[in-house]
């Protein structure tokens, strides 16, 4: 095995808590034997159970911080969690590629809270379908996507409209149909990610583990239905891992 570990990065925010945002995906990347650098997005004060407050990072130290760290290393894949705006998005992602056109890009939809508070707010449809564009992946679950279409209530017409844009992972937790199933839309194909286990835990920051699993497989070379696949059975585990809403990293 190479000791030469990919270099990941993950733009989200700070959760004292570490089940969710920076934390929760520095853990991930360590346990994919990966080297992840982190730049933070906001603190947040909030507990696993509670959310309190939110303090966004200014745009442009967000923006010196990328430069920095993709100008010394060479970054294979970054994970984008919560963002203030979609204005804020198109400049990470836009810096993104310019700097380094390669890298591939997974965008976790993270637009409010467990407990309702928002973080983003889909203004303008037409500067999100740009954005997408320029992006590999996002990973919206039944809640999520529907913020991301106007006038379309159908999670799964709106996960093919938006595949023409860039690949989609409709993820099942909230699904009311079919509890735990993923679909995965690529724009060509279409992906039944079938869990391998349903005893599992709710655990708080799950979806920031399942993307950036995902981050971390694609920059060890996995293709998206591949890398896509580990990383459900990576958080499967995860959910699995205690009772509590703080789940354990192991492999």
């Amino acid at each position: 095995m190479s000791t030469n570990r990919p270099f990941v990065l993950t733009i989200a925010g700070f959760d004292p808590s570490g089940g969710a945002g920076i934390l929760a995906d520095a853990k991930t990347f360590e346990q994919h034997h990966v080297y992840g650098f982190a730049v933070n997005t906001g603190n947040t004060i909030q507990t696993e159970n509670e959310f309190f407050e939110m303090q966004w990072t200014d745009l442009d130290f967000v923006l010196k911080s990328m430069e920095k760290l993709f100008d010394n290393y060479s970054i294979k894949a970054v994970k984008i969690g919560i963002i203030p705006s979609l204005d804020y998005l198109k400049e990470i992602v836009s810096l993104i590629k310019k700097l380094s056109p390669k890298t591939k890009i997974i965008w976790d939809t993270v637009l409010k809270s467990s407990s309702e508070f928002n973080f983003t707010t889909i203004e303008n449809q037409y500067i999100l379908i740009e954005i997408l564009k320029k992006i590999d992946l996002i990973t919206p679950n039944y809640n999520e996507i529907l913020q991301l279409s106007t006038g379309e209530n159908n999670p799964v017409l709106i996960a093919l409209e938006l595949s023409k844009y860039c690949s989609t992972l409709l993820k099942g937790g909230h699904n009311p149909f079919a509890v735990g199933i993923d679909y995965l839309y690529t724009g060509i194909e279409i992906f039944r990610l079938t869990p391998n286990n349903t005893l599992v835990f709710e655990k708080h920051g799950s979806g920031c583990v399942l993307s950036s699993a995902i981050t971390a497989n694609l920059a060890l070379g996995q293709d998206l239905k591949t890398a896509c696949s580990n990383a459900k059975k990576y958080t499967e585990t995860y959910l699995q891992s205690n009772q509590t809403k703080l789940g354990y990293h192991h492999v």
